[in-house]
């Protein structure tokens, strides 16, 4: 079992998500995420999604899912070098004036932006890889365990052109 990721190019229509998710599903797969964004031909829409499987079954539901009707492209990540980030919103609540100036501090050696904030509660956004989110809800799940509210996309990804990055 290893973490996994493809893209795939669809028909920008009703049903193809769903049709999509349907064949995970019946091959018992549990999509770690899925992001779906219309692509610069607004006929065309472009999910990434991440899983974790076997080569066996991963291989079949490639070959499962270029056969589909209103999938154009599929393409497997899983070795290839990427640029890849995820959105993610942090909502620190119930902080104290030192609190906040801890969040804030967290903030910027992660490279977040502070959103918003008010008398008690900071909002965080980072646009960041899956493993450096982690890390920052980590740390701070430390110090404000119980007081976080996690909102998180999907990974979206393209093919780097010179670099790898994940």
């Amino acid at each position: 079992m290893k973490k996994r990721w493809i893209s795939l190019f669809v028909e920008n229509e009703v049903g193809v998500l769903a049709k999509i998710a349907g064949l995970f599903s019946g091959k018992s797969y549990n999509l770690q995420s899925l992001t779906v964004g219309e692509t610069e031909d607004p006929t065309v829409s472009r999910m990434t999604i991440s899983l974790i499987g076997d080569d066996v079954t991963f291989e079949q539901i490639k070959k499962q899912l270029n056969r589909s009707v209103g999938i154009i492209k599929v393409i497997d990540f899983t070795d290839t070098p990427i640029h890849m980030k995820e959105i993610l919103f942090i909502k620190v609540k119930g902080c104290s004036h030192v609190e906040k100036e801890e969040v804030f501090r967290i903030a910027q050696v992660f490279g977040i932006q502070v959103t918003d904030y008010g008398k008690n509660s900071i909002l965080l956004e980072s646009t960041q890889t899956e493993n450096r989110n982690n890390d920052v809800i980590h740390l701070l799940n430390q110090s404000f365990s119980g007081r976080l509210e996690v909102v998180r996309g999907g990974s979206v990804a393209v093919e780097a052109i010179s670099i790898q990055e994940r």
